[in-house]
């Protein structure tokens, strides 16, 4: 079996590997002690120069036409072909070398070329383009927007406006929406800690770590009391009002019911002193801040989710708010009265929740250690008899 060795293809390959590291780019930002460049390089050992004398020749003169790199010739004396010469080294000199023998020159003159800006305009940012060279060039084209936003939040900390309101040329919310990641980033080696939130966080929270307005949370009710007189005869009094509204509803209603479905919430009986919030799950982050509502502690809420391991964790989470919430159709009654409804619950969760009442905590176990059958099983709400619906609410109207 011949032993390779090493080609102008192979020694391409070993800088270019330093090119998809970002070592070459990382060299135009601070240049550090990378050149001169030593590459690997293996060549024929005695026995193979003996055996393979006129490829070893032909190997030899394939090295030396390629560019870019310098080869140091060693000599080997031979006792049957005598003393020839054979590269034992390669060495890149510069970085413009390493560049021109894997055709990057022009995408390095652009990262030149955003790098020269930068130390003009962000030099703080530097850092930023060394430590990921190869994601700030793939951004050549839209850095110098991205600059222009970052210089604007230094000169309009926290400004408390819409992402629609700032008023730079060139540049609209939806560039700065889908450029929310980076620009995370960049600001955050920008700005000063007092223009940052540092609780918000993720592409979700740009606008609360960075002082924007953002989009209201909706909260979406319906009274059920046909006697108040927000009810709309004929009609489900189907509302959505924002997070603060809720906030600062207080309706003269001695009840919260809360359900996870949204049939069930257009079709939820009607209830004397009673108001009926659709929770929407674990995405119930409008409720759970107007959840802090002083008005909402002093109500009787119920709580109305799936009978599996989620519906149970949702409860707890929502009881970090609500303390006083009671869980409604979320028994072993209800659950074993329905088993034919039952169905397979996707990815169920294990984790304690350490909120939920003993009676709660029991069919839980049930639930997430499957003592009940051996795969994960829910009832979604939507399930339950309509009857026995009728039948809870009237119940906790008592």
């Amino acid at each position: 079996m011949k032993t390779a060795w090493t080609t102008v293809a192979d020694l391409r390959a070993q800088v270019l590997r330093r090119w998809d590291k970002g070592e070459l780019l990382a060299e135009l930002v601070t240049p550090g002690e990378l050149f001169p460049l030593r590459l690997s390089l293996r060549g024929p050992t005695s026995a193979e120069l003996s055996e393979r004398f006129e490829e070893a020749r032909t190997w030899v003169a394939g090295l030396q036409h390629g560019a870019g790199y310098r080869l140091v010739m060693r000599e080997v004396r031979h006792r049957v072909i005598g003393q020839n010469s054979l590269p034992g080294e390669a060495w890149v000199e510069t970085l413009d070398d390493a560049l021109r023998i894997i055709g990057k020159a022009r995408d390095a003159r652009a990262f030149q070329a955003m790098v020269s800006v930068t130390l003009q305009r962000q030099p703080s940012l530097l850092t930023w383009m060394r430590q990921q060279p190869l994601r700030a060039l793939s951004l050549a084209g839209v850095w110098p927007q991205l600059l222009d936003v970052v210089v604007w939040l230094q000169a309009h900390p926290r400004p408390g406006i819409y992402l629609r309101q700032v008023d730079l040329s060139g540049i609209d919310s939806k560039f700065i929406e889908a450029q929310r990641g980076v620009l995370s980033e960049l600001l955050d080696l920008a700005l000063p800690q007092d223009a940052i939130d540092g609780a918000a966080s993720g592409a979700a929270q740009f606008a609360q770590r960075y002082g924007f307005r953002d989009k209201p949370l909706r909260v979406r009710v319906r009274f059920l009391d046909p006697g108040h007189v927000a009810w709309v005869p004929g009609a489900d009094a189907d509302i959505t009002v924002s997070q603060d509204a809720f906030a600062r509803l207080a309706p003269d209603m001695q009840r919260v019911f809360i359900t996870e479905n949204e049939i069930n919430f257009l079709a939820f009986p009607p209830a004397a002193g009673s108001l009926l919030v659709f929770g929407a799950g674990y995405g119930f982050d409008a409720l759970a801040q107007a959840a802090q509502a002083a008005w909402l502690r002093q109500r009787d809420v119920y709580y109305w989710g799936d009978i599996d391991t989620h519906g149970f964790a949702i409860l707890d989470q929502l009881r970090a708010h609500v303390p006083q919430a009671q869980s409604l159709l979320m028994d072993h009654d209800t659950l074993l009265a329905h088993q034919a409804q039952w169905t397979p619950e996707p990815q169920p969760t294990q984790r304690d929740l350490p909120r939920l009442n003993e009676a709660e905590r029991r069919l839980y176990d049930d639930l997430r250690w499957r003592r009940l059958r051996p795969e994960p099983l829910r009832l979604e709400q939507e399930r339950i008899a309509y009857g026995s619906v009728e039948r809870a609410v009237a119940a906790a109207l008592q």
